[in-house]
């Protein structure tokens, strides 16, 4: 039997269908036709319903499936909080500061006088002892003053001896008048004039016996100047520094010029370290130090803490105090100008209990739970309770509660802290070895995965 719907659509599988009844049928043989065909249409359309029906059905239950799966396969939930333990160890408690590396006593050696340096008798590492000549200038002209005021001096002697010469005769002539005026032989006025002469004599002398003072004062300072222009090295040391050559002129007319830099001893140094302010309270003379340089980072130099200046350094805001840390260098590894790092042991603490800094830092985005442990359920069911402040030497660290895993809720803890390292703390009391204290929280959108429904 042929299909209603072959030759196309219905209209056109009906009229191929009439097409195919023999000449001369009756009405009756058109109706079965048009009824069978009818009835088809029936049985194809009850056809494409129940297609579509388990067509459903079939991705509801993959789209079930699917779910279960993930379900089944996922990871557990990812905790809220982040965790850490109470452990057992040594808390060092250091300053650490900056500096530069110093000689312990060192010697700028300048020029007093002015003129052409001739000659320079030491360079650079030399060693040199006390009162040794290490540079001279130009004497000549120091030389010429000094002859002089030797000069001067010379005919300031003559001089005086002509007028004690003259103070000598106008003493003897007055004698003699006297004994005259008494036997009546001279006249008074005579007298009075031979003792004005002697008065005046005598003026003389006083007068060339202060200017051979003055000369011989102006014939020292010159022998001193001559002096000046010979160098000599003031202490034992080594040459670290020279700023002269041969052949250069020396102005001393205002400052007076840095020539050489002698150290005293190289084998004892010093650091000169700036302390911050908020440290400066921690440090006290007589600790021990250790020192290291950027040319030897596997040397540890041993040092003490010798000063600590009350005079503050103000650089753009922030405030250092200089402490000088005196450091032995027997093999002469430091050497002057070298950047070093100052470490100070202010306190230590050996096997305690201690927890991170960063527990101590922690706050919870919401309140703690109550005492038995629950979280709140939402925000309006929150207890208005005030947290309690840490007293002095005191710190807060926040406990899991006991809600589930992903958000177990939390409690307030205070403890006794004592020193810190800068990333654990030392606990004396109010938690013991292995407790686990809250560091850090979980943002809400690592918690919040992807979900189909």
């Amino acid at each position: 039997m042929l299909s209603p719907f072959n030759g196309g659509k219905t209209g056109l599988g009906l009229l191929s269908r009439l097409a195919m009844l023999p000449p001369g049928s009756k009405m009756s043989d058109i109706d079965t036709v048009v009824q069978g065909l009818a009835s088809q249409l029936k049985k194809r359309k009850r056809q494409r319903v129940w297609r579509l029906v388990i067509g459903c059905s079939c991705l509801i239950a993959a789209a079930y499936g699917y779910v279960r799966y993930k379900d089944a396969t996922a990871p557990p939930p990812e905790p809220r909080f982040e965790t850490a333990r109470v452990e057992v160890r040594d808390i060092i408690e250091e300053v650490q500061s900056t500096g530069v590396v110093e000689p312990l006593n060192q010697v700028e050696v300048g020029s007093q006088v002015s003129g052409r340096v001739v000659s320079v008798d030491v360079d650079f590492n030399d060693q040199v002892k006390s009162g040794q000549l290490i540079a001279q200038i130009d004497p000549e002209l120091f030389g010429a003053e000094v002859s002089q005021n030797h000069a001067q001096l010379s005919a300031a002697q003559a001089a005086i001896k002509s007028a004690e010469a003259r103070r000598d005769a106008s003493r003897v002539r007055v004698d003699r008048l006297k004994r005259l005026v008494a036997e009546q032989v001279a006249s008074f006025g005579e007298l009075e004039e031979a003792t004005g002469e002697l008065q005046v004599a005598e003026a003389e002398v006083g007068n060339a016996k202060a200017q051979i003072a003055q000369i011989q004062a102006r014939l020292k300072s010159a022998r001193t100047t001559l002096n000046y222009t010979k160098i000599y090295s003031p202490i034992d040391g080594v040459v670290i520094n020279r700023q002269v050559e041969p052949g250069q002129t020396v102005a001393a007319s205002f400052n007076t010029p840095v020539l050489f830099v002698i150290a005293q001893d190289l084998t004892k140094m010093r650091v000169v370290a700036e302390i911050d302010e908020a440290d400066v309270g921690k440090v006290k003379e007589g600790m021990e130090a250790q020192i290291t340089v950027d040319a030897f980072p596997d040397d540890r130099f041993k040092g003490k803490l010798t000063q600590i200046r009350f005079a503050p350094n103000n650089v753009d805001g922030v405030v250092t105090y200089a402490a000088v840390i005196a450091v032995d260098n027997p093999d002469g590894k430091l050497r002057p100008g070298m950047t070093a790092t100052a470490t100070v042991v202010t306190r230590q603490a050996l096997k305690v209990p201690a927890l991170r800094n960063a527990s101590l830092r922690f706050e919870p985005a919401e309140r703690p739970a109550d005492e038995s442990g629950a979280p709140p359920k939402s925000p309006a069911q929150m207890p208005e309770k005030r947290l309690e402040r840490p007293g002095p030497g005191q710190g807060r660290v926040f406990l899991e509660g006991d809600g589930p895993k992903e958000n177990p809720g939390t409690k307030t803890q205070l403890i006794t802290v004592g020193i810190t390292d800068g990333v654990w703390t030392e606990i004396k009391s109010g938690l013991e070895s292995g407790a686990q204290v809250i560091i850090d929280e979980q943002a809400a959108e690592k918690k919040r995965g992807f979900r189909l429904f």
